[in-house]
């Protein structure tokens, strides 16, 4: 069962116009999610905002934002004032921009949600724009109003939809280069290289969600139901992967990639050509 839309408005290439409905794509509602409790009555708590000064909880009537300007002083800033400042980019997603797909690093992406058309009169609109975009290899870019912020979005054509990405703001992405700047772009060993080749191909596979699942959910979920039964929780299980000891920390990468190999083909078999 799809989930429940949680945006509708239309989408937009210069006179072209369709009404589309966004849904993120990822979710975290399948989370074990816990709640404070009073250990002595079993009952839920709450938070309050109280005042840094006096200590006396705040009413929400009286809560406000401010924005610090020096030690101890701050501006005031009221909902209404902040909702003025957004732009009428809240419910059309105007393509005016069109970049090379591959010109977009991933470290700009943040989240992605599922566009499609709203109805079958705009499926067309909707179509053609998705098509074009698969066919130059580009991607386009818009703002929109989305989660109380202005933001930039990229539309990438997936399938029969189109992935509408938020993107990070400029002052959120560091630069690389303050981190990588100081390493040699030496030439690498051509016998590492085979070695390490030889070690990604037997270990390549194709890929699988599975890959990804969270094993700590699953612990989390085996204790509750353990709890939920009334039985001692099981058996903290020795991770299979734990490294050896060694008897140095300093080690000779041949010999250690020569081992990986000749381990790893005598526990499974080669791949088919």
């Amino acid at each position: 069962m799809a989930p429940r839309t949680f945006w509708k408005g239309y989408l937009k290439l210069s006179l072209v116009t369709c009404p589309v409905t966004m849904t993120p794509a990822t979710t975290d509602g399948e989370k074990v999610r816990f709640r404070t409790l009073n250990r002595k009555s079993g009952q839920p708590v709450v938070s309050r905002y109280v005042d840094a000064v006096t200590g006396k909880p705040v009413d929400q009537d009286d809560e406000v934002k401010g924005y610090q300007r020096g030690e101890d002083d701050y501006v005031m800033l009221e909902d209404d004032e902040i909702d003025a400042v957004a732009l009428e980019s809240t419910r059309t997603i105007d393509i005016d921009t069109f970049v090379d797909a591959d010109s977009v690093d991933w470290i700009w992406f943040d989240r992605p949600h599922y566009l499609a058309p709203d109805d079958p009169v705009g499926e067309e609109a909707f179509s053609v724009i998705r098509d074009a975009m698969e066919a130059t290899g580009m991607v386009g870019v818009s703002r929109l109003v989305m989660y109380r912020r202005e933001r930039a979005v990229i539309l990438e054509p997936r399938g029969k939809g189109i992935v509408l990405w938020t993107l990070r703001y400029g002052d959120e992405v560091r630069d690389r280069g303050d981190y990588f700047g100081d390493m040699t772009k030496e030439k690498t060993d051509p016998k590492l290289m085979t070695l390490v080749k030889t070690l990604i191909d037997e270990r390549t596979k194709p890929w699988d969600p599975s890959m990804v699942d969270d094993p700590v959910q699953e612990r989390l979920l085996e204790i509750i139901s353990a709890k939920k039964k009334r039985r001692k929780k099981p058996a903290r299980a020795r991770s299979e992967t734990a490294s050896e000891e060694t008897s140095s920390n300093v080690i000779n990468i041949m010999d250690a990639l020569r081992k990986s190999i000749s381990s790893e083909s005598g526990a499974k078999p080669k791949k088919r050509s």
